[in-house]
């Protein structure tokens, strides 16, 4: 069954909180994390997806692929509020060569979107690699059962839930409601709407969205951090170059991986602790089978 068609049936919507994915071949083994280090963040990309097994096991012929990084503010790319520019090309790419019919590139940002598409360097680097660049349109928006324990309906983009396959591409750094705004909480760009009344209940409603929409894969763009006033920063002072990508399909484990990247342990983030309370991912990484290594 396609994924837009599986989201499409609202009757089975229950499941969506409880599924998670299991892309990959009986009997095959694969680190549940994939944590590379290297100086080029397209070779690190690369990298992390071959230790998982390569794109093709996330992306099938003929897919219509969505590409999700955080494009959400008026930066360059040296500024790390958005996320890198060439870990964006390099998903794009790979996803094409395994043969997606398409792939877009989309975000809902909090600046003006023609203005963060272009600084960000996220526009050009995806449409060099053969992505199609997509505005968030209004027109586009619909307010869908989310079937969330705490989030129940939202305006969501209607690209997101007719895509066979979404990857998930966060940039990691601090934010000052949730301390850190990493995968989950990368969500909220898929959204319309007052997004602003959801910071109410910041920790619950990012666990409603990533458990909505399902990534089949998140990378996580560690290769500049932004160690202090985040999301938006501004200032060179605040980044700091950790030249990390880390991948896997378990998105709660990828944020806990995250989060140490600021000495912060995953259990002191109220919305990891309770995702991995209720079952939706790990967060204690002595658990995990982590291939770890520097390129």
């Amino acid at each position: 069954m396609k994924r837009r068609e599986f989201i499409k049936d609202l009757a089975l919507g229950s499941l969506l909180f409880k599924f998670q994915p299991d892309l990959f071949a009986q009997g095959q083994k694969f680190p549940d994390l994939a944590w590379i280090k290297g100086e080029s963040p397209a070779q690190i990309t690369k990298e992390a997806i071959s230790s998982l097994g390569g794109i093709q096991r996330f992306v099938s012929k003929g897919d219509v692929v969505i590409v999700k990084p955080n494009i959400g503010w008026d930066r360059t790319p040296k500024q790390a509020a958005c996320t890198n520019p060439q870990v964006v090309k390099t998903l794009v790419e790979l996803s094409l060569g395994a043969g997606a019919k398409e792939v877009k590139v989309i975000d809902n940002p909090c600046n003006p979107a023609q203005r963060t598409y272009a600084r960000s360097g996220i526009a050009a680097a995806a449409k060099e690699a053969g992505g199609k660049v997509l505005f968030p349109n209004p027109h586009k928006l619909k307010k869908m059962s989310l079937n969330g324990k705490w989030l129940k309906e939202w305006e969501v983009y209607t690209d997101f839930v007719e895509a066979d396959k979404i990857i998930n591409v966060p940039i990691a750094k601090t934010h000052s409601l949730s301390r850190l705004t990493m995968g989950m909480k990368n969500w909220l760009g898929a959204l319309g709407g007052n997004r602003n009344q959801l910071h109410q209940k910041l920790d619950q409603v990012m666990i409603d969205l990533a458990a909505f929409f399902k990534p089949c894969l998140t990378v996580m763009d560690g290769y500049r951090i932004l160690i202090r006033n985040g999301p938006q920063g501004g200032r060179l002072s605040d980044v700091e170059l950790f030249k990390t990508v880390v991948a896997g399909v378990d998105y709660v484990a990828v944020d806990a991986a995250g989060a140490t990247f600021f000495d912060i342990q995953p259990q002191d983030l109220p919305y990891l602790q309770i995702a991995h309370q209720m079952g939706v991912g790990e967060i204690n990484l002595e658990k995990l089978k982590i291939e770890k290594r520097t390129v």
